[in-house]
């Protein structure tokens, strides 16, 4: 273990001098807002397709996944289809609509787009969208950054108060110098670490069981209910495990960080080239990952955590050397959803709150200067609120995703495909997704009935299409909700 601690030392000291050096690289060619926060709209279409895969992802790719898989065996499958729903949602029916739009309009962040869409000159919107993807966003990054600190401390042994200062230091620093554009760049090659680790311990851990079917033997003498479709559970439990699985795509349309990559697209061909490559590596990673599950309850039975199947694999089943790449790949995959969840937050200070707000014109560079500072202290804010091990914070992450997910997406679904959503319809469905999502989990239901995302996803969809139909003839202005 000594030789694999110092090999893998040396290969994340080589993966670091790598993000940083993209950091300061793309830093000499940020000139401007618009660059600093959509890379001035130029992401080619790899690029745009991994980062945005890889970002939406973090460590539950390549953890929670194959863990998921180990405790639930073949009924885990339900997760590749819910996933791939949300990359459908986003790539064929977000994508690119929100390009042209977002470019037509000159918006550069999600709430920017909300409030040219609906020409609100007091800011409601805005103020509605900065609050939600904040109070998000810092949950998510501070949780991030424990997961970082985790991380290290298991394959470094390093204390959980360094390892947070040193994991959040080295994001923040390559999130400062080069903003959105080195956040792309950093999350395409964080994205390929992550499939090429994967996939290649998913063949391995098969051909070590003899193939496909000597891995099934293996599997039904140590588990047998892995390979059963419903894995042991009755029929109830497994339709409500089947539909919230299947229900976690419906997150993918409301997460800033990933739909900003669309509008960061060059342009229309690189959002048809990215469907595809965006579907491969879902495939690629998905699939490896149930694979490696299952095969983990006859590689390593009775694991208490199902989590630490994949740095177990990776340390029993491969070459030293490789061993090490595959492991940083977990690393790879936390910091390439908080450096994405960074700059988002970052963007709702600087840009929506400071520029389009409070209306302060400053040039280019002091623009900059603001964005940078203002990535520092939300990153150090967020690395002190993971230190603080706040159990509150690990709660309200887990429902995060859906908390944006069903405030931001059926709105932009619904300015993207219809004419009669009202700005009192946009209003009314961010704030019924986002209390929903709150209340179902708070009293339980998400446990006792379904993932919360599935209902507060459902109910936002109802209030912007009965709110907007009702308010149609008579739309409630944005001068008028100052009043309210």
């Amino acid at each position: 273990m000594t030789e694999l601690t110092g090999v893998i030392a040396t290969v994340f000291f080589l993966y670091i001098l790598l993000m940083l050096g993209i950091g300061y690289a793309t830093s000499r060619v940020t000139a401007s807002p618009a660059d600093f926060f959509l890379a001035d709209r130029s992401l080619k279409a790899w690029v745009t397709a991994i980062s945005s895969t890889a970002s939406s992802e973090s460590a539950w790719a390549v953890l929670g996944t194959v863990g998921l898989a180990y405790k639930d065996g073949l009924s885990a499958l339900w997760f590749l289809p819910g996933c791939l729903l949300g990359y459908a949602i986003n790539w064929l029916f977000i994508a690119e609509k929100l390009r042209r739009h977002s470019a037509e309009e000159n918006a550069l962040t999600v709430p920017d787009y909300l409030e040219a869409h609906f020409d609100d000159k007091t800011h409601v919107l805005r103020i509605l969208s900065v609050v939600i993807i904040f109070a998000c966003m810092m949950a998510y990054v501070a949780a991030q950054f424990t997961a970082i600190g985790k991380t290290f401390d298991a394959i470094f042994g390093i204390p959980h108060a360094l390892s947070i200062s040193v994991g959040g230091t080295i994001v923040i620093l390559y999130t400062m110098m080069g903003g959105f554009r080195a956040v792309a760049w950093t999350d395409f090659i964080q994205g390929l670490i992550m499939v090429f680790g994967i996939v290649l311990l998913a063949v391995v851990a098969v051909n070590h069981l003899g193939g496909f079917g000597g891995m099934a033997v293996a599997v039904d003498k140590t588990s047998p209910d892995t390979l059963a479709w419903m894995g042991g559970k009755s029929a109830a439990a497994f339709f409500g495990s089947m539909v919230g699985l299947l229900g976690i795509g419906l997150g993918y349309p409301g997460q800033p960080h990933v739909i900003t990559r669309y509008m960061a697209a060059k342009n229309t061909q690189v959002i048809k080239q990215g469907i595809w490559i965006a579907f491969g590596w879902g495939l690629l990673i998905y699939v490896s990952a149930i694979i490696l599950g299952v095969a983990g309850n006859a590689l390593f039975p009775g694991l208490e955590d199902p989590e630490h199947l994949f740095p177990l694999a990776a340390n029993d089943l491969l070459p030293t050397v490789v061993s090490a790449i595959v492991l940083t790949g977990v690393l790879a995959a936390i910091m390439s959803t908080v450096s994405a969840q960074i700059i988002v937050a970052a963007s709702t200070v600087a840009h929506d709150i400071y520029s389009k707000m409070l209306k302060r014109t400053l040039t280019h560079a002091k623009i900059l200067t603001v964005s940078r500072i203002t990535i520092l202290i939300l990153g150090v804010g967020a690395m002190g609120i993971a230190l603080m091990e706040t159990r509150v914070i690990f709660w309200f992450v887990l429902f995060a995703w859906s908390g944006l997910g069903a405030s931001f997406g059926p709105v932009i679904l619904f300015t993207l495909y219809s004419k009669q959503v009202t700005f009192a319809g946009a209003v009314a469905g961010m704030l019924t997704g986002f209390f929903t999502t709150i209340l179902w989990k708070v009293t339980g239901l998400s446990d006792a009935v379904i993932y919360e995302l599935v209902p507060a996803f459902l109910f936002s969809c109802l209030t912007v299409w009965w709110v907007s139909r009702v308010t149609a003839n008579k739309p409630l202005s944005a001068e008028d909700a100052e009043k309210i």
